[in-house]
C-alpha cells in the first residue's frame, strides 16, 4: 500500500492568487454564487496552513488608477472574449485599483503580519515582483494556489512556477474563473501535465490537520 501523500510544511507557501473585493465581492449575484463554495474552500486551507505553520502569500492586483501599469495589448477580444473591431485602441480599464477598497484582500481571509503580499502589474504573480526570492529564502519549493481567475492568473503563475522548478498543487475547488469550461479544461487536460490538481479534502490530508 502507498504511504499516503505529504506536504512538508516547512517547504510549503499557499499562494492565494487575486482573492481580492474588486473580484470577488462584486455587486453581480451569479459573481457571488460563483465565489461562494471557493471562498468556503479557501478559509479551510487558509486555516489549515496556519495551524501547521506553512507561509501565507497573497497575489494581489496593484495597478495605477490612470492604467499607467497595465498592460496594453493588440489583442482579437477583451478579456471576457468580446470581439475588438480592427484597429480600435484596446480598452482597459483596471478591475482595481492600488490603495482602494477593491485591491484588499476580502475579510474572509484577512492577512497577518506575518503573511507575504505580492504586488503584481501582470497575470503571473512573479512576472517583476520579489515571489520568487521571498520563496527561495525560505527554501520553499512547493507553491499551493488557489484563487481566480484559473485560466488566466492562476495559470499564468502556474506556467512560470513550472519553468523556475517549483512543485505546484493547484487546488481544483478553491479556484474559479468566469468561463467555467475554461477551468473544467485547465484542471482535467492542463495542470495535470505541471502540477498535482487536489480537492481541498485531498489538500487538508498532505498536511495532515
Amino acid at each position: 500500500m502507498n504511504a499516503p501523500e505529504r506536504l512538508d510544511p516547512a517547504r510549503t507557501a499557499l499562494l492565494f492568487f487575486d482573492m481580492l473585493n474588486g473580484h470577488v465581492k462584486k455587486n453581480d449575484p451569479a459573481t457571488k454564487a460563483r465565489y461562494a463554495p471557493v471562498i468556503a474552500c479557501a478559509v479551510r486551507l487558509l486555516e489549515a496552513a496556519r495551524r501547521a505553520g506553512v507561509v501565507v502569500m497573497y497575489a494581489a492586483a496593484h495597478h495605477r488608477p490612470d492604467n499607467a501599469t497595465s498592460a496594453h495589448l493588440v489583442t482579437d477580444t477583451d478579456n471576457r472574449l468580446r470581439p475588438i473591431p480592427s484597429g480600435a485602441a484596446p480598452e482597459f480599464k483596471p478591475v482595481v485599483a492600488a490603495g482602494t477598497w477593491e485591491a484588499q484582500v476580502i475579510d474572509e481571509l484577512k492577512p497577518q503580519p506575518q503573511d507575504y503580499m505580492i504586488p503584481k502589474f501582470r497575470w503571473s504573480a512573479f512576472h517583476q515582483t520579489y515571489l520568487d526570492l521571498a520563496l527561495r529564502n525560505r527554501n520553499i519549493d512547493t507553491l499551493v494556489i488557489a484563487g481566480g481567475s484559473t485560466d488566466v492568473g492562476v495559470a499564468s503563475t502556474a506556467y512560470a512556477a513550472r519553468d523556475m522548478d517549483y512543485n505546484l498543487v493547484i487546488v481544483s475547488d478553491a479556484c474559479t474563473s468566469p468561463e467555467q469550461d475554461n477551468h473544467a479544461q485547465f484542471m482535467r487536460r492542463i495542470f495535470p501535465r505541471m502540477a498535482r490538481v487536489r480537492t481541498t479534502e485531498e489538500v487538508l490530508r498532505m498536511l495532515a490537520v
